[in-house]
């Protein structure tokens, strides 16, 4: 097997800074995001299978979320405002990402290549069904992110927290509400107000 960069690559993550237009008392960056991100979306499936008696693949949605930004080692994190603001960026962003992610998978050997090709592109119709899960934990990694911004008295994340509320009611996912009644409110809490 030859050398691969893939992996050196991938450690380049938490070099990649996420809300870059925005004053950060604590500046994040997409590796921490992304463990939150696999993390969340690994309790979102869980709580859909306790739910529903399904047994969607709780683990194989936590592997979506750790590798969910990825292609941003090569494009950057671009800020929400200005990926979703109209429909052409927001196609013209999506043939840069699959780009992005051809590139880092094009870093394997080729025994690896198709296994990381469908984490990262997400290319079977049940990760694709997964894929919700990881959007809806990336968004509730967001709406964390501007409760604890304001927390810490920044007010620059009130609008972002107030549209992010927004952007996770309009999924209408039952698993997203349970998490916001139930695990959502201790983010606002300080270390001792914890025990």
């Amino acid at each position: 097997m030859s050398n691969s960069h893939f992996f050196a690559m991938l450690s380049r993550m938490k070099f990649i800074s996420r809300w870059g237009l925005m004053n950060n008392t604590k500046s994040e960056n997409i590796s921490e995001h992304s463990l939150q991100v696999g993390m969340f979306a690994h309790l979102l499936v869980l709580l859909h299978n306790e739910r529903t008696g399904e047994s969607r693949n709780a683990e194989r949605a936590a592997l979506l979320g750790m590798y969910h930004d990825v292609t941003e080692i090569i494009t950057g994190d671009m800020p929400t405002p200005v990926k979703y603001y109209n429909p052409e960026i927001v196609s013209s962003y999506k043939k840069v990402e699959k780009l992005a992610g051809e590139r880092l998978v094009s870093m394997l050997p080729e025994n690896l290549s198709d296994i990381y090709r469908e984490i990262i592109l997400i290319e079977n119709k049940e990760d694709r069904e997964l894929a919700v899960y990881v959007k809806a934990a990336d968004k509730l990694s967001a709406l964390v992110k501007c409760i604890e911004e304001i927390r810490m008295g920044n007010d620059e994340f009130k609008k972002a927290k107030s549209s992010t509320e927004q952007a996770l009611k309009s999924m209408n996912i039952p698993e997203v509400e349970t998490f916001m009644e139930v695990f959502l409110p201790s983010f606002s809490f300080t270390l001792d107000e914890m025990h």
